[in-house]
């Protein structure tokens, strides 16, 4: 018998059994369940009380076995094995039994981290969850990064549940243990400890708190000033601002002058919640300075984190300091010489225009971006394109025109489609300031150029962003200049081409009507009925069957139908069967209409019935099962 320094219990061997290895699988059942309860430490004498804890048996020797996935099956089942012993025995046997089981598979550490994190009621509620820290803070100091950041969750809301007694006894020399520990991992783990309890220390304990974590953020290992740094911003939630400026400040000014460009890039995340808690005169005194010298870090990553969050950082430090002193900065970070810092600025960029005078984005952020487009990283000259139409709406729509309109127009020719592509997403915002008239002449041989390019996946994606541009450009427009290469896609080599060409109609038809399909679109698409080349004959059916559900029952009795009968005959089998597929669409929408419904008992199942006796037996197949469903409805 021992005694737990930690929990101040007495623990005995009753688990003891689980460290053996277990029961050989051609043991009785009857041997197994009853040495399984001896382990419990509690023989069980009558077959009733067998039979009730055999289960609960298996699951604890599972504990132990050789095969990972059943013990791993029986940590998820931890929470059935403690409501088996009750809180009494969980406290005194599980806990410690799991205390001691450190020495296995990363994935089962991780399970158990996870499992203990809402285990307190199985240990007796709030009053006994201290008992829960003592495995924890083993898990705390392994090797495996996300078994000890699991654990480290785990305590984190356990120690909601302490009350100042449990944290005084239990939870404060755990953070000294580890905050002290000789390897690294554990003071790791200390790092994200210390926001938790903080409150419920009392003014005496909150100093040493203070002064642990300070000597945390100068300990002599990058990882562990790594996390120092990563958990800087919720310890100084947990303090008043004069402690935050006396105890906290010296402490992350520290952190900004690192040799480490790793430590550095994690204040600039502390540096907008430290900005956040201060006055924007103090923010001024104490961090204006330190982001700048962020802000042109030599490491490009510093620089990257400071443009992520340039925007939450001008709002921590005010509109006033936002337009004296960070534009400057903004300018830097979107001139940088590192493309990926480029491209974040420029993501920001439209949110900070808003941020200052419209004067500073004509004469200090335009020119940068003018000098983007050219820029020779292509991924540089998307993001601008992504982008640029968001300071349309800022600018107003004669600015737009002066600015603007050169730099949208000269991204629109392009070399690299990404680009082209961007700009004809983002159409919607110029087009709303400055309208479609002077957008139509430019952007058309940037559509058509899109439309025709020789990678399949550009043209397909220039058909996606069609819809959008039709509503924007009208029917007019539509018609004059872009519906023939509608209709062209339906043609292409790729079948990918053709799928989307067709989805695109049904699209256009929602937009544009049912009387623009009957009299413009239709009439062109069934006219590919009677091409040579089947593809374009099972183009046709795919087209008509997927602009279907957009049109009336008139239409499709007075265009559609008809060509689809047509092909019943088809010579390619591949075809005939699509006719069957096209039928089985068709036939609940001619059912809508009382007018139309007749047609669905005498012509659609007419010529159902004949592909069901087709020589294919594709086609066989497809016509009785449109034959079922069209008279099942």
């Amino acid at each position: 018998m021992e005694i737990d320094p930690i929990n101040n219990n007495t623990t005995d061997s009753s688990l003891s059994g689980l460290d053996s290895s277990s029961n050989d699988a051609n043991t009785t059942t009857t041997t197994t369940a009853t040495t399984a309860t001896e382990n419990l430490g509690e023989p069980l004498t009558r077959a009733s009380e067998e039979q009730e804890v055999y289960p609960i048996a298996v699951l604890v020797d599972e504990l132990k076995n050789e095969d990972v996935q059943l013990r791993l099956n029986a940590i998820r089942n931890l929470s059935t094995i403690a409501m088996a012993l009750g809180p009494q025995r969980t406290r005194d046997e599980l806990i410690p039994f799991l205390s001691e089981s450190i020495d296995d598979e990363d994935e089962i550490l991780l399970a158990v981290a996870e499992e203990l994190a809402n285990f307190s009621e199985y240990v007796g509620g709030p009053e006994y969850a201290h008992y829960l820290l003592n495995p924890l803070e083993n898990l705390a100091s392994v090797e495996e990064v996300l078994v000890r950041d699991k654990s480290v969750e785990s305590m984190n809301k356990i120690v909601k549940l302490l009350n100042p007694s449990q944290i005084t006894h239990y939870f404060l020399p755990l953070l000294k243990r580890l905050s002290s520990a000789e390897w690294f991992t554990g003071r790791i783990s200390a790092c994200g400890l210390y926001a938790a309890g903080y409150a419920k220390c009392s003014e005496e304990q909150q100093a040493e708190l203070r002064t642990s974590f300070a000597q945390l953020i100068q300990d002599d290992t990058p990882m562990v000033k790594r996390a120092a740094a990563k958990a800087l911003a919720d310890f100084s939630k947990e303090l008043t601002q004069q402690q935050l400026i006396s105890h906290i400040l010296p402490l992350f000014l520290r952190l900004t002058n690192d040799d480490q460009d790793t430590v550095r890039l994690l204040t600039v995340e502390d540096l907008v919640q430290i900005a956040n808690m201060l006055s924007h005169d103090e923010a001024r005194q104490y961090l204006l300075a330190p982001l700048k010298s962020l802000g042109q870090d030599r490491s490009w990553r510093v620089r990257y984190m400071v443009a992520t969050h340039f925007n939450e950082l001008c709002d921590a430090f005010g509109e006033s300091i936002t337009r004296e002193e960070l534009v400057t900065l903004f300018v830097s970070l979107i001139k940088d010489s590192e493309g990926e810092v480029k491209i974040l600025s420029i993501g920001q960029a439209p949110t900070f225009a808003k941020k200052v005078d419209q004067s500073v984005v004509i004469e200090k952020i335009l020119p940068c971006i003018k000098e983007l487009v050219i820029d020779t990283n292509q991924h540089v000259r998307a993001a601008v394109a992504t982008n640029i139409s968001g300071f349309a709406p800022i600018l107003g729509k004669d600015l737009t025109i002066e600015y603007l309109l050169p730099l949208f127009l000269q991204l629109l020719k392009d070399d690299f489609p990404d680009v082209r592509l961007n700009i004809i997403s983002k159409l919607e915002n110029v087009n709303q300031v400055i309208g479609v008239d002077r957008l139509s002449q430019s952007l058309l041989p940037a559509i058509v150029d899109l439309a025709e390019d020789k990678q399949w996946r550009v043209r397909l994606a220039i058909i996606e962003y069609i819809p959008l541009l039709a509503s924007q450009l009208g029917v007019g427009f539509f018609d004059d200049k872009l519906l023939n290469l509608c209709l062209s896609w339906l043609g292409d080599a790729v079948f990918s081409i053709r799928d989307a060409a067709t989805t695109n109609l049904k699209k256009l038809v929602e937009i544009f009507g049912h009387d623009w399909a009957k009299n413009t679109v239709l009439p062109q698409v069934m006219g590919m009925a009677h091409n040579n080349n089947y593809l374009y004959r099972m183009t046709t059916l795919f087209a008509l069957t997927t602009m279907a559900t957009s049109l009336t029952p008139d239409i499709i009795k007075e265009k559609v139908l008809d060509t689809v009968l047509q092909l019943v005959d088809d010579p390619i089998p591949n075809v005939r069967f699509n006719v069957a597929k096209s039928l089985e669409v068709l036939a609940p929408i001619l059912k809508q209409d009382p007018t139309t419904a007749p047609l669905v008992d005498t012509q659609v199942a007419d010529v159902l019935k004949k592909l069901s006796k087709d020589k294919d037996v594709d086609v066989k197949w497809f016509a009785e099962k449109a034959l079922l469903s069209v008279q099942g409805n």
